[in-house]
């Protein structure tokens, strides 16, 4: 049972259709008997402070409908706060969604949430900002940066979108050096990339059990990708995308609830559920257990 008052927030863009599909998703919830509160939000810019006004609200459940990076934004003001979570997937991989066991399809996913229950679960922070999938630097946000541009350029397209991914990879060639800490135990690392994953769901879709398991355990799991010429990064993305890539030969597996990475940078881009902000350096990261209470079908709540 969805606990009131409820509010909807979602990020429509600059599109009409984009509002008045969010406007239509309101009824299930009418029906059900609750009034819920709808806050449109048209510029992505716009959401962290809106969502810090709805976090502040009163409410005693919010239903997000967007991607996975406007439901992370979303997520961190209400971490804490007890307040209900509730997602209806609009994104490209909704992979925190999947994870919960939601439908992707919007209006499946709102009758799954009225016929819901609530389960706590674990999130995690770099130097403050909260994610729930994925957090990372140096190639990823890289790559993010060239298909923003590629479809600023040419629309939004799988075809645009590889493109940009292929000149990515052929084209950098900006390895670090890292000061990595992680529960205690420093290394030193020569790197073009450090992937740390928090979303047990999504290494299962690129076939990385080991990091699957170690999440399982309540830990970061961190990919530390080795020090590859520009071709080489190529082999090593297709070895991805293919599942055949394994750790210990083709990157390095890490785990802990803590880490620390340092850079000769003071300041780099950090990527978070595929959205890219600048932070200062030394970046930590840390586990935040029982962070977010979210609604999961009723075969879920365990």
């Amino acid at each position: 049972m969805i606990r009131g008052p409820v509010c909807i927030l979602a990020n429509t863009g600059s599109g009409k259709k984009a509002a008045a599909r969010i406007r239509a998703l309101v009824q299930p919830f009418r029906d059900a008997g609750l009034d819920p509160e709808i806050r449109l939000v048209r510029k992505g810019s716009r959401m962290p402070a809106e969502a810090q006004r709805v976090a502040a609200g009163g409410f005693g459940t919010v239903i997000v409908a967007g991607g996975d990076g406007t439901i992370c934004t979303v997520a961190g003001a209400l971490a804490g706060t007890g307040t209900a979570l509730g997602i209806v997937p609009m994104g490209t991989f909704n992979f925190f969604a999947r994870s919960l066991g939601l439908p992707g399809d919007p209006t499946a996913a709102i009758s799954v949430l009225l016929a819901g229950t609530e389960r706590v679960v674990s999130a995690a922070e770099v130097n403050g900002q909260l994610f729930l999938n994925n957090a990372s630097l140096g190639l990823y946000p890289a790559l993010l940066e060239r298909r923003e541009a590629a479809y600023a350029k040419w629309g939004r397209s799988r075809v645009a979108a590889y493109w940009s991914a292929l000149r990515t990879l052929v084209t950098y060639d900006r390895p670090s050096r890292l000061r990595i800490t992680i529960d205690g135990r420093t290394d030193h690392w020569r790197s073009p990339m450090v992937f740390v994953a928090r979303n047990a769901y999504q290494l299962e879709q690129y076939g990385m059990q080991d990091g699957v398991d170690l999440i399982r355990e309540g830990k970061l799991a961190v990919y530390i990708a080795p020090e590859l010429r520009r071709w080489q990064l190529l082999g090593f993305a297709i070895r991805i995308a293919l599942r055949t890539a394994r750790p210990y030969r083709d990157f390095a597996l890490e785990a802990g609830e803590e880490m620390e990475i340092d850079t000769h940078s003071r300041r780099r881009t950090i990527a978070r559920d595929g959205e890219r902000e600048k932070m200062r350096a030394p970046f930590r990261f840390r586990v935040l257990k029982d962070a977010l209470t979210v609604i999961v079908p009723p075969d879920q709540g365990a």
